[in-house]
This record gives C-alpha cells, structure tokens and sequence, in this order.
C-alpha cells in the first residue's frame, strides 16, 4: 500500500508554463494523474485499507499540481480521507493542510535490536509461541481486543499492519500471532511479520481487564528474543506518540527512534 509522499523518488522539477494549465485525468480506479501540456508532472493514488479508511497520496514534480489533484481526490472519494507523511516534512504539510487536512495523530518509528531484549515473563504469565494458539480461541481473543479499541479511540488509531482479509476475518495468519494466556485466559498478542529486512512488530495489544500485569512486557520479550534466536539482529515498529505508556515499554527494551509519522484526515 502507498500512503507515504516519496518526495526523494520525485522527478526534476518542471515549471507549469502558463499555456499549458494542469489538468487532472483518472487514469484507474484508484489513480489520477496531472498534465501540463504533454508532460506528466504529478500523480494521485488511494488505497482502502478496510471499508471508510482511505488513505491518499500525491506525488508532484510542480507545486501547480497539487491543489488540482487534492480538489480531485475530494471530489471523487467520501469523507473521511487520510494521508501520511514524515513530520518533519513541512512543505509537504502545508500543501495537505491548505487542501484541508489535520493533524490527527503522530506516530514514533522504531528500531529494535533483537539481543538488547532478555527473555522476561511476568508472574502468572504464560506465553504461547507463534503458531501454537488454538485457533478458535485466539480468533475470539482477536474479536475482543479489535472491539475494545474501536469502543474507545478507534482501529484506525492503532499503529498496526493491515492486509487484506476475508469480509468478516480480522485475524491475518493465525501462525504469526504469539498468546499472553493470563488468568486462565487468552489475555494479549503480539503479530510479527517476517519479509525483507527488518522484522515488524505488526501489533502488540493486551485486553483491557489484563493490563498493567507485564503482559505487554511478557510479549514483546518473547517476539524479540525469538528473532535474535532465528538470526534477525533488528525489528521495526511504530507507537502513537499519545500512548506514553507504550513508548515507555519500546524504550527500556532497546528501541531507538528513528523518525516520526504524521496522519493527517479530512473529514
């Protein structure tokens, strides 16, 4: 999914000779592009993440073009949108807030090394490695958690992976997932995504009723401690900046901040 502007990968600068007056294409379902005369000098894209979460990007290679094509991403896309970018990207920032985006949220990116984080379980803790849940209660733990978080703050704030699933099935790959089982019940989870370079913290969640016990602790331990074991020196994430108490936890196992994330929306 391409929701990160990528100003570094753009083209050289073209200046819109005033004969020649952006105009907007829809060249796909999901994409726009901007012309000036014959040459190309931006393009838009929106993916969906689940139903009412788009996410937009627009890349352009003149300042003229963005305007025309955030007017045709409104006019085209229901409310809300989303789109976002690295905070310290302030030209790119203003273009989104002059076409009427927020500020809805900012997030810490992280580098974790995988040796700094000593296997740790806290009192009446177990954890069950990936793969080793059972299926049918990990799925309803799954349900739990996502219920909870979309009765407060929202899935949408939570700075999680998300790929495609079924209608209806939430969990990605049952085999990814890693159990916190507290109190005789599946109480919290941590997904981790193996692929190109660094691993990813997908999603690490503890229910409601079960927080402020070391599950949290408990998991990111284990998930770290079993890459180091596997070979993988490093693992990436991303915190709300809001959560303080996440931030806290990512920090004294070794996480280095590396950049930050702005969401903006538009409603």
């Amino acid at each position: 999914m391409n929701t990160v502007n990528s100003p570094n990968t753009a083209q050289p600068a073209r200046p819109v000779h005033p004969a020649h007056p952006v105009q907007i294409t829809r060249v796909g379902e999901t994409q726009w592009q901007a012309l000036a005369g014959d040459a190309v000098v931006g393009h838009a894209d929106v993916s969906t993440r689940r139903p009412g979460l788009r996410y937009v990007s627009i890349d352009v290679w003149d300042d003229a073009a963005f305007a025309p094509l955030a007017d045709a991403l409104r006019a085209a896309l229901p409310a809300p949108l989303r789109t976002l970018l690295a905070a310290d990207d302030r030209a790119q920032a203003a273009h989104w807030e002059r076409a009427g985006f927020v500020p809805e949220r900012r997030e810490w990116e992280y580098v974790l090394p995988t040796a700094a984080a000593a296997p740790y379980l806290a009192p009446g803790v177990t954890i069950l490695p990936a793969g080793t849940a059972d299926e049918s209660r990990l799925r309803a733990l799954d349900g739990e958690i996502r219920a909870e978080v979309e009765a407060g703050p929202g899935w949408h704030t939570m700075p999680a992976e998300v790929r495609p699933c079924p209608p209806g099935d939430t969990l990605i790959d049952p085999s990814l997932y890693a159990v916190a089982v507290h109190q005789g019940r599946y109480a919290g989870l941590v997904r981790v995504v193996r692929g190109r370079g660094p691993a990813r913290i997908g999603l690490l969640a503890v229910r409601a009723a079960h927080q402020r016990h070391g599950l949290g602790r408990s998991l990111l331990a284990h998930a770290l401690h079993t890459l180091h074991e596997a070979g993988t020196t490093a693992a990436r994430a991303e915190v709300d900046q809001s959560r303080t108490a996440a931030t806290a936890l990512f920090e004294s196992l070794g996480a280095e901040r590396t950049g930050q994330v702005l969401h903006l929306i538009r409603h």
